[in-house]
């Protein structure tokens, strides 16, 4: 099979595409022949070696995939030959990456592709979906009518968050860095969508959240943030989401935080039970097929070119250029 791989960590550079040999199922894994991948920030600290995972070469990096099965192993009960199905969590712990032709994947990790939608959508949507559902209702509780605050809503992480936050009954309010992706954001449900770089941002987020008395879940996108800011908004007993940032040492305002009843959440979705990340899946699913998630896409690479993706995301993601709006996609077939 072609995939594009690594033979050691480094620069983006370091991607080769080339033949493999294609995976044979056993036990609980499922062959998958994919349709489509996508890149995630955690996807290049793999690839160069800022997270530990690659220790065996060749090495294929992706966390996500979408696809249709080609065979399984004896031991598989929930897909069969022909299924489409979605998934995330490879590449990690040992698992074998998705920028591949094909992959095996243990079934815990696959669900199925709801009808309609396409593998570039099933996989862009897989790790920032399941990260959106963890956060906002494994770890932070969100009820219907919280107040929710997030900062960088047009991202891949900030936009399945305000969708995912609008369709349980939350009042969204969401910052932007443009009038395109302000636009966006209030068509994915957002009452009030800020310019982030505005001077008054914060007497806006005041204002819109003022008939609740501030905002009872801030959701935080970026790798430095502001806790005097943050704590600042929130009402008694409101939370903070944390999911970015892993070098950031900021100062925290431990007072005002504490007094306050407040709570704060740090997690790394790779962390969650098969279990609870298939809970996520098939709420994933079902907000699909009621029409209220939409994953975005902001461009699309052929396998060839999987080492120009990994640039570009890691340009965003560590270089703040602000040329990417959406996920990207990875195309093994090219097509």
């Amino acid at each position: 099979m072609k995939a594009a791989y690594i033979e050691q960590t480094g620069v983006p550079e370091v991607i080769q595409v080339g033949d493999l040999p294609t995976p044979v199922p056993s036990g609980q894994e499922v062959l998958v022949r994919i349709g489509a991948a996508s890149v995630n920030p955690i996807d290049t600290y793999i690839r160069g070696g800022v997270i530990g995972m690659a220790s065996q070469f060749p090495y294929i990096p992706g966390c996500d995939l979408a696809g249709t099965v080609e065979a399984v192993g004896p031991g598989v009960q929930r897909f069969k030959a022909g299924d489409r199905v979605w998934g995330s969590n490879q590449s990690l712990f040992g698992r074998q990456g998705t920028y591949a032709e094909f992959a095996a994947v243990d079934e815990a990790w696959l669900y199925p592709t709801p009808r309609g939608q396409s593998d570039e959508s099933a996989a862009a949507g897989a790790l920032v979906g399941i990260t959106a559902q963890l956060g906002l209702f494994l770890h932070a509780g969100l009820a219907p009518g919280d107040w929710v605050y997030v900062n960088g809503g047009s991202g891949g992480v900030g936009s399945a968050v305000i969708q995912f936050a609008a369709a349980a009954g939350a009042h969204v309010i969401a910052s932007a860095g443009s009038e395109f992706n302000r636009e966006y954001c209030r068509s994915l449900g957002a009452e009030v969508v800020l310019d982030y770089r505005s001077g008054t941002i914060d007497d806006e987020i005041r204002e819109a959240a003022a008939g609740n008395k501030g905002v009872d879940l801030w959701w935080e996108t970026q790798r430095e943030p502001d806790f005097d800011r943050i704590v600042g908004h929130l009402k008694r007993r409101g939370r903070i989401v944390l999911m970015a940032g892993r070098a950031a040492r900021p100062e925290f305002p431990v007072g005002p935080f504490y007094v306050n009843d407040l709570r704060m959440f740090g997690f790394a979705m790779f962390n969650a039970s098969p279990d609870e990340q298939r809970a996520a899946a098939e709420r994933m699913n079902a907000e699909f097929e009621l029409g209220r998630w939409a994953p975005r896409i902001g461009c699309r690479f052929a396998l060839e070119e999987t080492g120009a993706a990994h640039r570009l995301q890691e340009d965003n993601t560590l270089g703040g250029k602000r040329t990417l709006s959406g996920k990207i996609v990875i195309l093994p077939s090219g097509s």
